[in-house]
C-alpha cells in the first residue's frame, strides 16, 4: 500500500482537513472516533493511489467505481479486519464523501452499491451481583495504600453504581458532583445526571478525605500517584489483579461493571427508557440489548433448577 502521505495532493487533503473539523466542532465525534476516521480514509487513499498508480486526485475520486472500494474492504478483510472493524471503514469513507458532496465537490454512487458487513451480535457479559460486589470490595486487599485503594474502589463504584464507561468515571470533576448526583460529560459532549447511591457517593468521599491531592472544582477527581490524571489502563490493570484473585472470566472487565449496572437494573423491574438515560445511550435500540440479556439469564436459571431442564 502506497505511503497515504504521498496518496494525495494539496486540494484533496484540504478536504480531509476540512471533513475533520467538521466531524469534530459540529458532530462533536469523540477524539477516538475521529482517529479511527482518519485512519480508515488514510489507508484508502493510500490503497487508491497503489491502485490507480499515482496521487489521489479530484479526478481520480470522480472515476471511482464501486470495484475500487471492493478491492479495498477485501484487502482490509484479507488482513484480518473483523466485520464490526470494516463496518467503521465504510462508515468513514460514506461521511467524507457525504461531506465532499454537501461541499459541491465531488459525487459519487460508487459506496452506494457496497453492502456493510454482517455484524454478528454479541451480548454484553455481565457480572452476578454477587460478582460485581466482591470486585468492587477486593480491592482493598490488593493495595497496601489506603488512598489508592479508595481511589479505585471509587472509580470501579461509579462504572457499576453509576453505569458509568471508564473514560467518563476519570474524567469526574469535584465541580460534577451536586449531591445526590452527578454530572457526566459523555460521548459526543452530551450532558447527563445520574443519581448517586448511598454506597457510591461514600466511597468518592473516602477518596477524597485519603486523596494527598486536592482538585480545583474544573479538574478530574482521580489521579495518579504523582498527581497526574489517572489513566484508565491502571484501573484495567487493577481489575485484571481482581480477576486473578477472584477467579473470574477474562469477560470481567471496567466496562462489563456497566454491562452489569444495566442488566440487573433491568432484572430488578428497571424501565428501559431510564435505563438508557442513566447510560448515556442516543438510541434505545443500544440499549434493548439487555433484554436478551436479561432473558438468557433467565433461562440459564431455569435450566439449572428446574427438574426436566
Amino acid at each position: 500500500m502506497v505511503d497515504s502521505a504521498f496518496a494525495t495532493d494539496d486540494f484533496i487533503r484540504a478536504q480531509i482537513a476540512a471533513w475533520q473539523r467538521e466531524l469534530g466542532s459540529v458532530r462533536r465525534l469523540a477524539d477516538n472516533t475521529l482517529e479511527a476516521y482518519r485512519r480508515d480514509l488514510s489507508q484508502f487513499l493510500g490503497f487508491l493511489a497503489g491502485h490507480t498508480g499515482g496521487p489521489v486526485t479530484l479526478a481520480t475520486l470522480r472515476e471511482l467505481r464501486g470495484g475500487d472500494i471492493r478491492a479495498f474492504m477485501a484487502q482490509r478483510r484479507n488482513e484480518t479486519l473483523g466485520s464490526r472493524s470494516l463496518a467503521r471503514v465504510l462508515s468513514a469513507l460514506k461521511s467524507f464523501f457525504r461531506f465532499m458532496e454537501r461541499e459541491g465537490v465531488v459525487a459519487t454512487e460508487a459506496l452506494n452499491v457496497i453492502r456493510t458487513p454482517k455484524l454478528a451480535k454479541s451480548l454484553p457479559k455481565a457480572l452476578t451481583v454477587i460478582e460485581a460486589r466482591a470486585t468492587i470490595s477486593a480491592t482493598e486487599e490488593m493495595e497496601d495504600r489506603p488512598w489508592v485503594a479508595a481511589r479505585d474502589m471509587a472509580v470501579l463504584s461509579l462504572c457499576y453504581g453509576a453505569g458509568l464507561r471508564i473514560a467518563e468515571a476519570l474524567a469526574v470533576t469535584r465541580g460534577d458532583l451536586e449531591g445526590t448526583a452527578i454530572r457526566v460529560n459523555g460521548k459526543g459532549g452530551k450532558i447527563r445526571l445520574v443519581p448517586l447511591i448511598e454506597a457510591v457517593r461514600r466511597s468518592i468521599e473516602l477518596y477524597l478525605s485519603l486523596s494527598p491531592f486536592k482538585s480545583a472544582p474544573d479538574e478530574p477527581l482521580f489521579r495518579g500517584v504523582r498527581g497526574g490524571v489517572l489513566s484508565p489502563r491502571l484501573i484495567q490493570m487493577r481489575v485484571v489483579q481482581l480477576r486473578s484473585a477472584l477467579g473470574l472470566p477474562p469477560s470481567a472487565t471496567p466496562h462489563a461493571l456497566r454491562h452489569s449496572f444495566a442488566t440487573h437494573l433491568l432484572g430488578r423491574g428497571g424501565d428501559l427508557r431510564a435505563i438508557q438515560e442513566l447510560l448515556g445511550h442516543a438510541s434505545l435500540s443500544t440499549t434493548q440489548i439487555y433484554t436478551a440479556v436479561d432473558t438468557d439469564r433467565l433461562l440459564e436459571s431455569y435450566q439449572k433448577a428446574h427438574p426436566r431442564g
